[in-house]
């Protein structure tokens, strides 16, 4: 069995060796004529899996060690039947701690800080792995919280749901974790737009760790200029607008998400999948971090583990080393519960 693994996936070539002949590539390398004779792919989500890569191939199963799949055009995989696994809510509480720690970090640079953000009103919008987490925790922080998520309101039945317009009408701050969708009544491109940044008069901080191009650049940039920006996810990245970049408070290289266990979590998740679909037999470490993450936290804790300051100052002083930044990231340990 031949595994083609993206290089900048962590802690998988020591455990596949033992049961696959595996071949590690950059993003760029992985072509049609790479994966001909490859079984499996093991990638990230700079890797675009579809037709053009994978016909002809022998490719049965891909893997990504991400939470989403937008890279991977999933009605092509149906029609050749190669089976498709992610691995989803692997670094949520990571991207919760880069929730947390941006809002502490705006807080700080705030030309007005008379309404503490610790005791501001937090909508979140898209409670998923992620967004469970940040509620959880805002709660425990002292915040009131507003949800916002149609597919499981509608779902569930469940009244404690609100909608976007009124999350947009009555928030301090405001925080994003959908997916990226571009059809239907729940489609997320282009959500934060011109009118619906009007809408939000209220809000002094805008959040986005969930996809780019949920946000149109060029209304974040028309917005008015008391409203703060914290980015981790980018229309176009990697290639990403350098106005904004100069705006944003908080810029950092798609790596919210970026922690030792996370990683591990996420690459566990895909070979404990490739193992199911092969029928061969992968011993793999999940960490001891649970996937839902702390049990309580505090501000202390949150901002000891992580200042979102450093990358951004390393984004703004060289937007186009995007890549080379992400790549090259000094994976982070997540937060952890204060001493008893």
């Amino acid at each position: 069995m031949k595994v083609i693994v993206e290089a900048h996936v962590p802690y998988a070539g020591n455990t596949l060796d033992k049961v696959a002949d595996v071949q590690f590539l950059e993003p760029e390398e992985i072509t049609a004529s790479a994966v001909r004779d490859a079984d499996a792919l093991i990638v990230r989500t700079r890797t675009r899996c579809d037709r053009e890569l994978l016909d002809g191939s022998r490719v049965s199963f891909i893997g990504t060690a991400t939470i989403g799949t937008d890279h991977i055009d999933l009605r092509y995989c149906r029609q050749a039947s190669i089976t498709v696994a992610s691995a989803p809510g692997c670094n949520a509480p990571a991207v919760a701690q880069w929730v947390f720690a941006s809002i502490a970090a705006c807080h700080e640079r705030r030309a007005d800080r008379l309404v503490p953000f610790t005791r501001s009103k937090l909508g979140i919008i898209g409670v998923g792995h992620v967004g469970s987490i940040v509620d959880r925790w805002a709660r425990q922080l002292g915040m009131d919280t507003m949800l916002c998520d149609p597919p499981r309101s509608r779902a569930e039945g469940n009244n404690s749901f609100c909608s976007l317009e009124q999350v947009l009408e009555q928030c301090d701050i405001i925080t994003l974790h959908t997916p990226l969708t571009s059809e239907g009544e729940d489609a997320t491109w282009h959500m934060i737009n011109r009118d619906t940044l009007d809408t939000a008069r209220r809000c002094k901080l805008l959040l986005n760790a969930a996809r780019g191009a949920i946000c149109d650049t060029r209304a974040m940039l028309e917005a008015r200029d008391d409203l703060m920006f914290a980015i981790d996810c980018w229309e176009g990245e990697p290639t990403i607008s350098t106005p904004l970049l100069q705006r944003a408070t908080i810029a950092t290289p798609h790596i919210a998400g970026y922690s030792i266990e996370g990683k591990q979590r996420g690459t566990a998740m895909v070979l404990d999948a490739l193992a199911r679909h092969f029928g061969v037999k992968i011993t793999t470490a999940m960490p001891d971090a649970p996937a839902v993450g702390a049990d309580r936290v505090t501000w202390q804790t949150i901002t000891a583990g992580y200042d979102p300051m450093s990358d951004t100052v390393a984004l703004k002083a060289a937007p186009n080393r995007f890549e080379q930044l992400r790549n090259g990231y000094a994976l982070r340990h997540e937060v952890a519960a204060p001493p008893s």
